[in-house]
């Protein structure tokens, strides 16, 4: 088993202490090894040599179940027995004692699909399990399963398998078949495995066929209809120096070639997270990867705020990209998005010209997103502080009434005070009092509404401080205090309540008295 030590460790010495339980639940992803580590348990309990925890795979037992012809080893695929009737017929035949094993062992695969009756009917057996039967359930979705049967069950989740121990699991079988092979070759098939040794296998013997019997990272890029990460790399160069004619042309040459636009968002993204892993955590990235030195280079030409600006542009133009014209466009405009968003990118519109009208020496004018705007009214560079009466904190709570906020996250905006802003960030400040309020979404809830009410990418710090009272929710109970007091004095200034209060003893009961929402109803 590649990938799955924790579980091999644990069931190993539960095999040697013959520490056995009678039902076994094994969950995670598609390919991972559920089925398989299943039938390695089959073998290691029925084993001529005994109940082992390394079976000898050559005795009767063994071979049989290797071959699926095992009597006594039960195979269910649940997706296609969800009836009560099937599980009724399995459980009663489990009461019979093995054929020719030492036990009958039940492999039911997908077992969430299981119907309800049919859960109630195998719960029956798992709370009195007969002493020669053991349970193998795999699932890919263990939170379908009743409670009840999952309390009965020893419970392991296999993970997805790292990329390369797929690659170096791929080597072996590649060395032992004597297949030439190209090491970058591997490294791709295991990224497009996504942690599914299954899938690894089945891409491996694509790639022997496509190949013509030689497994070569050309022959597997077009299989596979990967990008060349150098498309990626000049795109991000390009984007580094604000270059977008240099992002437009790269996304041309990626045309010409017919390669996978959404795959290169998705591969664009996987950049990006190594980037910004390599600039943040560099004991992450080994020394002996063949992307260490590009890695450095690219991850010393941007911010990390910008790595993590780029990184959710690209996953939301992957989500997008179905939605455009066509590919091409989808992941221009991702690119161009970037582009638009990255700090310190010029805001001032270009003069709209003729192709004749522009010398042949001089580049075409770089327009961005948030250029598109009244040409009165221009956006102030990411660095240029806003004019102050958009940075006090009255308007800082008309801004918050105008955002789309709702529940908690309207809440932490109310309880803000604003510290500064500029065009292309907002610093706020909460008191201790209110600090629970800042939780990450709802931190998030309140950047993406300030987001689209300004139409740009914005940042957003938050500290903690003493507070100045004059967050718009400070503000706000002044002002109904303040409001108070006025209907209160207007209510025993007037003439008839003076009236009654001096000649009939009466008193104003102030608690009564509510403000009207307008001073003019």
């Amino acid at each position: 088993m590649v990938g799955q030590e924790h579980v091999v460790r644990a069931l190993t010495n539960a095999l040697r202490q013959q520490r056995l339980h009678h039902a076994y639940l094994f969950t995670g992803t598609r390919g991972v090894g559920k089925t398989t580590i299943a039938r390695i348990i089959a073998k290691a309990l029925n084993c001529e040599t005994g109940v082992t925890d390394e079976p000898c795979g050559k005795c009767g037992a063994c071979l049989e179940i290797d071959a699926g012809r095992f009597v006594d080893m039960i195979e269910l695929d649940a997706a296609s027995n969800t009836q009560v009737d099937n599980m009724r017929e399995l459980l009663e035949n489990a009461l019979y004692a093995p054929s020719s094993g030492r036990y009958k062992v039940y492999i039911i695969d997908e077992v969430h699909m299981l119907s309800r009756n049919a859960f109630n009917a195998m719960l029956k057996t798992l709370e009195e399990p007969p002493q020669h039967v053991k349970f193998i359930l795999a699932t890919t979705d263990p939170q379908k399963i009743p409670v009840t049967v999952l309390s009965r069950c020893l419970q392991f989740n296999l993970k997805q398998i790292p990329q390369p121990q797929i690659r170096d699991q791929l080597q072996k079988i590649l060395d032992a078949e004597t297949i030439a092979f190209e090491p970058q070759a591997l490294a791709l098939i295991a990224r497009a495995a996504l942690g599914s040794m299954r899938d690894a296998l089945s891409l491996l013997d694509q790639a022997i066929m496509h190949g013509g019997g030689k497994v070569e990272e050309a022959s597997v890029r077009a299989m596979l209809g990967a990008v060349d990460q150098t498309y990626l790399y000049a795109i991000l160069k390009a984007l580094a120096g604000h270059d977008g004619q240099g992002l437009v042309a790269e996304a041309e040459r990626m045309a010409s070639r017919s390669l996978s636009f959404e795959g290169a968002l998705q591969d664009l993204g996987s950049l990006l997270h190594r980037l910004a892993l390599a600039q943040q955590v560099p004991a992450t990235v080994p020394e002996d990867d063949p992307d260490l030195d590009i890695l450095n280079e690219l991850s010393g030409l941007f911010a990390p705020d910008e790595l993590q600006l780029y990184y959710q542009i690209a996953l939301q133009g992957r989500q997008d990209i179905g939605l455009a014209p066509d590919e091409y466009a989808g992941f221009t405009m991702t690119l161009l998005r970037m582009l638009a968003f990255a700090p310190g990118t010029a805001t001032t519109p270009a003069p709209v010209r003729s192709r004749s009208a522009r010398p042949e020496s001089e580049p075409p004018a770089r327009v961005t997103m948030r250029a598109i705007q009244a040409e009165s009214t221009p956006a102030a560079p990411a660095d240029t502080p806003v004019p102050a009466v958009f940075s006090d904190n009255a308007a800082w709570g008309e801004i918050v009434e105008k955002l789309s906020l709702s529940g908690m996250a309207r809440m932490l905006a109310q309880h803000c005070e604003l510290v500064s802003r500029t065009a292309s960030k907002f610093e706020l400040s909460i008191a201790k009092a209110h600090e629970r309020l800042l939780d990450k979404p709802y931190q998030d809830k309140l950047k993406a509404a300030l987001q689209q009410h300004f139409g740009n990418a914005l940042r957003l710090s938050i500290s903690v401080g003493e507070g100045n009272g004059n967050s718009p929710a400070e503000i706000g109970d002044r002002t109904t205090l303040q409001r108070q007091a006025e209907a209160i004095a207007e209510i025993e200034q007037d003439p008839f309540v003076r009236e009654l209060v001096e000649n009939f003893d009466a008193r104003v009961v102030e608690s009564t008295i509510r403000p009207l929402q307008q001073k003019d109803k």
